[in-house]
């Protein structure tokens, strides 16, 4: 729990646009010195520039977070630039769509190493830092997906819960410590998340995705019923300054998702 944040140091991958970059925007609005990376150019500085002239004392670096060289770069530059880090947000992520029998090796690989392997890459280069100095807190991006699932977004879902289980187990972990943790579990956001084949490495080749009815579907319903990302963002920050583990923007949704869970669970054991 980091109960005021002026003045602290918050480090947010994929904070170029989407949830990121407004989570990046409430930090800043709220006195912190902000760290953003991502692997687009463009938007980086857009988010940088933009933070900037909104105030915020603002660094931003390239960053890929299937790389460990490069994130050890961004806690360096983050460390070089404000002498220490506060808060780590764990946020990029991935979501191409398409039936698991459609999806390729390497469409996998790919959700895996950004949504999975890249959120374990940044909690540990942070982690040591935090731990160190006995105070901070990691704000850990899932998903509604991470705790159901939904057809088409196989490899995603599972990675999802898979960020779920590392949040509880860090929690566990990290008790006495006084570093605190979230776990950030939105339903559909207005982001571009379901676009995010623009940042596939050119080396796992083409992407098996759905561009049919699947995406269609998605991308409407996304349009239609999806929330702002500064809504999100505002639940984070409530997190942050409070020590709440569990960040719910959505939370109709995540409470039927699990009455549905506990009735398929009981139903089958017969309880």
């Amino acid at each position: 729990m980091i109960e005021n944040l002026t003045g602290k140091v918050a480090v947010l991958t994929g904070g170029g646009s989407g949830i990121g970059r407004a989570m990046a925007e409430r930090f800043g609005s709220a006195g912190a010195k902000v760290v953003i990376g991502d692997i687009e150019p463009a938007a980086l500085d857009e988010a940088t520039a933009a933070l900037s002239a909104a105030g915020a004392d603002v660094h931003g670096v390239p960053l890929d977070v299937t790389d460990p060289a490069s994130l050890d770069r961004l806690r360096n530059e983050a460390l070089e630039r404000f002498g220490a880090v506060h808060l780590v947000c764990a946020n990029a992520g991935v979501a191409p769509i398409g039936m698991i029998a459609d999806t390729s090796l390497s469409d996998w690989r790919w959700v895996v190493d950004v949504n999975l392997l890249g959120v374990v890459l940044t909690t540990t280069a942070f982690l040591r830092n935090l731990t160190g100095q006995g105070a901070g807190h990691l704000v850990l991006t899932a998903s509604l997906a991470g705790l159901t699932t939904a057809p088409g977004l196989g490899p995603y879902c599972a990675t999802k819960h898979a960020v779920v289980a590392i949040a509880n187990t860090l929690r566990a972990e990290l008790t006495g410590t006084g570093v605190g943790i979230s776990v950030l579990c939105p339903s559909l956001v207005r982001t571009r998340i379901f676009e995010s084949e623009r940042n596939r490495p050119e080396a796992l080749g083409g992407a098996a995705v759905e561009t049919g009815p699947a995406r269609t579907f998605f991308q409407q319903t996304l349009s239609a019923t999806g929330i702002s990302p500064a809504e999100v963002a505002e639940r984070v920050y409530e997190a942050v300054t409070t020590g709440r583990f569990w960040v719910f923007p959505h939370p109709d949704e995540v409470l039927a998702a699990a009455e549905a869970h506990i009735a398929d669970i009981r139903a089958t054991i017969g309880g």
